[in-house]
């Protein structure tokens, strides 16, 4: 392969990399070090329509006042991922506004945004946050594409499996298939073009380290989108109130409200699910569990409202992990960082499968079918 061709096909692959990291972290609610914009609202700091790289809040640290954070809106738009800047901090959350905005999103009913909505820092440089131009408007034309692709799917095929988060990983398994098969043939017609020969077998050979590489970075794309589409944070709406109104909604200032929230799981594979606090004001009773298909458990949030009334919102978190690891050693690697339990078990769930097709098929060619040519006296050379 020559210089030219190996450099279009690389960045062909980025290019599709880096559309597919933006279109489903957009579907999943969580980007994936990608993301960008809709609107103007961050002109000129970020322009409509365009891109830049998100660092998830377990890596980047704690937030602070001129961050431009991506979180989970309530009331913006509808709510949703929305990408506005920090001004400043409170005892109910974060004081967040669109650069181009002239009142803050809580000025404009928002409530303070909470740790727990919080889902990633924008990367800055000096300060200035790093964009990549013009991204973002040709991936929410395949994000459309891909909704509608999931909608004509689930109505051909008579099932709601294929919508929604779950879906969504059903689409990442079946595009690596297709990744991995249109890889296997471009590599199977490399190799026969350069060993055709008159007098020479001719074969269907495949690089095998080629098909496992392929092979273990579908089931690694597969096994976290899955575990971030089945994790995800809960949300708390109160009102603070000077005295108790009997409301479910309503909290006395300064006093503390339980509330029982049922936990459960319906997919085919069993999962550790650990359940903790997101936000300040919030506890959980709950120890984290082995989940089988089928069962599910209660968990206790005890909710305290602050003594300034008003509107609050608190939040607790849901992880999800498949459980290929016994529980104590998925729940300490989570206590260290739920991103280093995540690498555990991906790593171990793509081992699983990956390692013994390795050692099936080996690291040579794979070579599928022989077929030799017939000798002008009918002899087979």
């Amino acid at each position: 392969m020559d210089g030219r061709r190996l450099l279009t096909l690389c960045g062909t692959a980025l290019a599709v990399v880096i559309v597919s990291l933006l279109v489903f972290g957009s579907i999943l609610g969580q980007p994936i070090l990608l993301s960008f914009v809709e609107t103007g609202s961050m002109e000129p700091t970020i322009d409509e329509g365009d891109g830049f790289i998100a660092i998830p809040t377990a890596v980047a640290g704690p937030v602070e006042s001129g961050d431009v954070v991506v979180y989970d809106a309530q009331e913006i738009d509808g709510g949703g991922l929305t990408t506005h800047r920090v001004v400043s901090s409170s005892s109910g959350g974060y004081v967040t506004r669109g650069d181009a905005n002239m009142v803050t999103d809580q000025d404009s009913g928002e409530p303070p945004v909470t740790d727990g909505q919080v889902v990633a820092k924008a990367w800055q440089v000096n300060g200035q946050v790093v964009t990549i131009p013009h991204l973002g408007t040709a991936v929410m034309g395949v994000e459309s594409g891909v909704e509608s692709l999931q909608f004509r799917l689930a109505s051909t095929l008579g099932t709601g499996a294929l919508l929604g988060s779950f879906g969504t990983s059903y689409l990442l398994f079946g595009f690596g298939i297709a990744v991995l098969a249109v890889s296997a043939l471009l590599d199977r017609s490399g190799v026969a073009t350069r060993s055709r020969s008159r007098r020479r077998s001719r074969q269907d050979v495949f690089n095998a380290k080629r098909v496992v590489l392929a092979m273990g970075l579908v089931l690694c794309l597969v096994t976290v989108g899955t575990m971030i589409a089945m994790s995800g944070s809960t949300e708390i709406g109160f009102v603070s109130s000077e005295y108790d109104s009997g409301a479910s909604h309503v909290i006395p200032a300064g006093e503390t409200d339980d509330r029982t929230y049922e936990i459960a799981h319906n997919g085919p594979v069993p999962v550790v699910t650990v359940v903790e606090p997101a936000s300040d004001g919030i506890g959980v009773d709950a120890e984290p569990t082995r989940l089988e298909r089928g069962e599910g458990f209660n968990a206790t949030v005890s909710v305290t409202a602050p003594p300034e009334t008003g509107y609050y919102l608190r939040s607790f978190a849901e992880y999800r992990y498949f459980a290929v690891l016994p529980t104590p050693v998925i729940v300490g690697l989570h206590g260290i960082h739920p991103w280093l339990a995540a690498a555990a078990v991906t790593t171990v769930t793509v081992g699983i499968f990956v390692l013994p097709f390795a050692l099936l098929i080996g690291t040579g060619a794979i070579r599928t079918r022989e077929r030799r040519r017939s000798s002008p006296t009918g002899f087979l050379r």
